[in-house]
């Protein structure tokens, strides 16, 4: 959609639109870039509140990814006239509570009539330019990490169909507006190589994203992948959100096995052998952060994946 667009050529311009990155970085000085991004999705819960803390921590995410700190934001709605205002206050109130958490100043926004709620930010962060992790980094060796366990798109998925028991709904309301403020810190402290946030595209589509920026390949062990509890289950009943679906169709991921001919220029391989970890994060050897801090996002120690040696990033060629 963005070839009629032409890509900057200015110099200051670290980070663009052309490799697919979570946020746009631009350099005012040689110790300060500030980062932007915009996001806003539909309901994924029915509470409104609890949407608006969702919306707001998925927001700032993309600011995180980058080894930058968000620092302001702009609301952006669209709300059917036909509702309650009440319900839209809810969800404003619930992005300010979790801008508050983020040390965010919320300095204003843009609302529309629209035929389906929806509710994000515009936010503004700040990175030192030395600092900056973008999303093609990734290197032959590198182990992958996740900050948070796999599972939301179901859940939120079988909540709209009413198939998610309400514990599990409760956790993934929990994981969902958890800020990975902490797991950026730690990424910075362990000298990632690259990141990206993992939302819409599920974790096969992004880390294509990856893979295809840096020019390599990634091996993923389905074991080694953390997952939400009930997940499956909800899974099983057929609640499977339609955009893993049409990145797994559309793009060519593949199993190792497929011949040749069909590869990628940057392949993700699945397998079944406890091999190796994937995620968002790509760490060197030797450099993983603590137990504690790599699974901050989640709070959940259990939840840091990639540990096995021998596999992690592999060139394609």
């Amino acid at each position: 959609m963005l070839r009629h667009i032409q890509p900057s050529d200015d110099p200051n311009l670290l980070i663009g639109f052309e490799k697919g990155d979570d946020a746009a970085v631009y350099r005012l000085s040689d110790e300060i870039a500030v980062v932007l991004t915009v996001d806003l999705f539909t309901p994924v819960v029915d509470d409104p509140y609890q949407y608006g803390l969702i919306a707001a921590a998925n927001a700032f995410s993309d600011i995180y990814a980058k080894g930058g700190r968000p620092l302001l934001a702009l609301n952006v709605a669209g709300f059917p006239r036909r509702l309650p205002l009440e319900i839209l206050a809810e969800m404003l109130r619930g992005g300010a509570d979790k801008a508050a958490e983020a040390g965010v100043i919320i300095v204003g926004g843009h609302t529309i009539d629209d035929a389906e709620p929806k509710y994000g930010l515009a936010v503004t962060g700040f990175v030192h330019p030395s600092k900056i992790v973008t999303n093609a980094g990734a290197r032959p060796g590198d182990l992958l990490y996740l900050t948070k366990p796999l599972g939301l798109g179901v859940i939120t998925t079988g909540i709209k169909q009413e198939k998610t028991p309400p514990g599990v709904a409760a956790e993934a309301v929990r994981v969902m507006e958890t800020l990975n403020r902490e797991a950026s810190e730690a990424m910075l402290e362990a000298g990632a190589h690259a990141c990206t946030d993992v939302t819409g595209f599920g974790l096969l589509g992004h880390l294509h994203e990856m893979v295809e920026a840096a020019g390599t390949g990634a091996l993923v062990a389905l074991p080694a992948v953390p997952v939400l509890d009930g997940a499956r289950a909800v899974a099983t009943l057929g609640a499977v959100a339609g955009a893993p679906r049409a990145t797994w169709s559309g793009w060519r991921t593949r199993s190792p096995g497929t011949p040749r001919s069909t590869r990628s220029p940057g392949p993700c391989w699945l397998t079944r052998r406890p091999r190796a970890g994937c995620s968002s994060r790509s760490l060197p050897r030797g450099r993983a952060c603590s137990r504690r801090r790599c699974a901050g996002a989640a709070s959940r120690p259990s939840q840091r994946s990639g540990q096995s040696r021998g596999a992690g990033i592999a060139r394609s060629g």
